[in-house]
């Protein structure tokens, strides 16, 4: 069940820079969770997503997506270029908004040609350490930590958890989730 969830401000063509892990299940979720509460870290509440991900054209070399926060009316809609990896920290440029109606959103970006590619869930929980975010994730295909902030402070910050930088996976949300969706379709059509 969701709890509270932090204010989501939109950001304008921002680079962001992030960590993510893979975990090996809830227990390490758990570990993680107790280790965000002992170094003080501040827990700035949960919530539930629904990712609409959107075709792009072949050329075009960025990512859009409509979040759907916790089952409600607005959305956010982001726009991510291509990663670039700097000490295995992934880089990206990030354009956000925040829209009042996110059917309406959704509507108006498939009347301009972008058709929903396909749709995954993610139960998120943020924390502030300091300048960098962290969030630990649940989606159907694993458990996942991932830290957000200033790429000078992030290697610290995922030693701080227990985490080794080097071990930080390459691959998005979107990327895994449509490996997860192939692989699915192809069992059901094999039973």
């Amino acid at each position: 069940m969701a709890t509270r969830r932090p204010k989501h401000a939109g950001r304008d063509r921002s680079q962001e820079a992030e960590l993510k892990f893979r975990l090996a299940g809830a227990a390490e979720q758990a570990r993680l969770r107790r280790r965000l509460r002992e170094i003080g870290a501040v827990n700035e509440g949960s919530y539930d997503e629904e990712n609409f991900r959107f075709a792009v054209p072949a050329k075009s070399r960025v990512s859009l997506r409509l979040r759907i926060l916790d089952g409600g009316k607005s959305g956010i809609i982001t726009s991510k270029g291509p990663a670039t990896f700097s000490n295995g920290i992934k880089v990206r440029e990030e354009t956000e908004v925040e829209v009042a109606d996110a059917s309406t959103a959704r509507d108006l970006l498939e009347s301009l040609g972008y058709a929903v590619e396909f749709v995954f869930h993610k139960q998120r929980a943020s924390w502030r350490m300091g300048t960098v975010s962290t969030t630990l994730d649940t989606l159907d295909f694993g458990f996942f930590i991932e830290l957000e902030g200033p790429p000078a402070e992030l290697p610290e910050a995922a030693r701080t958890l227990g985490l080794n930088p080097k071990q930080a996976i390459r691959q998005s949300y979107s990327a895994m989730a449509r490996d997860y969706l192939r692989e699915t379709k192809k069992l059901a059509a094999r039973s």
